[in-house]
């Protein structure tokens, strides 16, 4: 196996340009990042900054309603909202140990793009955030937070004006000042080292988990979490994928349903492929032109997927299934009225697939849910949503 694949995926499918700034990356990752004394300032922001560890908190109302034991990794209660602060965090300041004064990055919900302009102010860099237009409107509340923050928010008015046009121009400027910046990526997609980048700065969370399942006398039997790019599914598999016991449920966007052609559910439909700097499964038409995607999460329409959740589907390490938009609702307005929990609409996805799951299961069964995020940005989706409306 190459170094840089995860089984037959992964790799860096990039300009020639670019490679000496993955190289430098790489060889920063593993002197830097790697070092003590880095680890020692990291896990002190992630603690004292960021609010970690979030709680694994017992749902009692929600088990009671399941027939199993539901446990909620509160990565929605870390500073900024979301899981997306811990890589944030972990990109930006090597970014400063290496000398950059500017970070870009790319954004959906929006949530990495405030978690990166956090961390930007932070450590006083200057940064750009490429946004889909569709998704800037959608998500108002996340730009002006960037705006605030002392970000610029770049809006791209291409295409569908969402997550995967945001992230090809946020490749194409980095491609432009590729010796001044640094390249915050928020998911674990990209040309390596980046997947491997953020599964370490996200590993955070299934190392607490198991942690907090031992403290409690617990085994896991399932960990669900949902996956667009797949850093919070990544992360909380991370520390589970050695133990076989451990079920790995990853939810991806069915949109409108798989069946029609308004939906993101790359691992249920699509195949191998190149986007965005690497090999994996992507949604494609037969000329290997990358189709449109639909779903009511912001963060979750995007046509591709990490190239190591590519490898688990492949290797049935893990499974992968689709929720639909109105599954998502449901989901997220029953977790707000049992557990006075308002989730993100992306871990919605997550939370709906308890319904399809615990009816299945014989026995009580314990079952850990990742909450990625708040749902504080999601309010004006979910008062306007209406059942068949196509929101990207």
């Amino acid at each position: 196996m190459k170094k840089s694949y995860f089984g037959e995926f992964g790799g860096q499918f990039i300009p020639e340009i670019a490679m000496f700034a993955l190289e430098e990356l790489e060889n920063a990752y593993f002197s830097i990042a790697k070092s003590a004394e880095f680890r020692d300032e990291f896990e002190y922001l992630l603690k004292d900054y960021a609010g970690r560890p979030t709680p694994l908190y017992h749902a009692k109302r929600l088990s009671e309603h399941y027939g199993h034991e539901i446990y909620l990794k509160r990565e929605d209660l870390n500073h900024t909202g979301a899981h997306k602060i811990n890589n944030a965090l972990g990109q930006a300041l090597l970014a400063k140990k290496m000398g950059k004064k500017k970070i870009i990055a790319e954004t959906g919900a929006g949530q990495h793009g405030v978690a990166t302009a956090t961390a930007a102010a932070l450590l006083g860099l200057k940064c750009d955030v490429y946004m889909g237009a569709v998704d800037a409107q959608r998500q108002e509340l996340n730009k002006f937070r960037m705006k605030l923050l002392g970000a610029d928010v770049v809006e791209i008015h291409d295409g569908l004006k969402t997550l995967k046009e945001a992230t090809t121009a946020a490749i194409q400027a980095w491609v432009n000042e590729i010796e001044d910046v640094f390249y915050v990526i928020g998911s674990a997609v990209g040309p390596y080292p980046y997947p491997l980048m953020v599964k370490d700065f996200q590993s955070v969370i299934g190392k607490e988990t198991k942690t907090q399942l031992e403290e409690k006398n617990l085994k896991a039997d399932y960990i669900i979490a949902c996956v667009g790019g797949g850093s919070n599914a990544i992360g909380i598999f991370s520390a589970f994928l050695d133990d076989k016991s451990v079920n790995l449920i990853g939810v991806e966007a069915g949109g409108l349903g798989v069946e029609t052609p308004y939906h993101a559910a790359t691992l249920t439909k699509g195949r191998a492929g190149i986007i965005h700097g690497m090999k994996t499964i992507v949604l494609q038409d037969k000329f290997g032109r990358i189709e449109p995607v639909h779903s009511i999460s912001a963060g979750l329409d995007y046509p591709g997927i990490g190239p190591e959740h590519s490898h688990l589907h492949t290797s049935k390490r893990a499974n992968y299934h689709a929720i639909t938009d109105d599954e998502c609702i449901n989901a997220l307005k029953l977790t707000t009225k049992l557990e006075g929990i308002i989730p993100a609409i992306e871990s919605s996805h997550a939370l709906a697939y308890l319904e399809k799951l615990c009816p299945t299961l014989s026995g009580k069964k314990t079952i850990v849910v990742n909450v990625s995020g708040r749902g504080d940005k999601d309010m004006n989706t979910v008062m306007e949503y209406k059942k068949g409306t196509i929101y990207g």
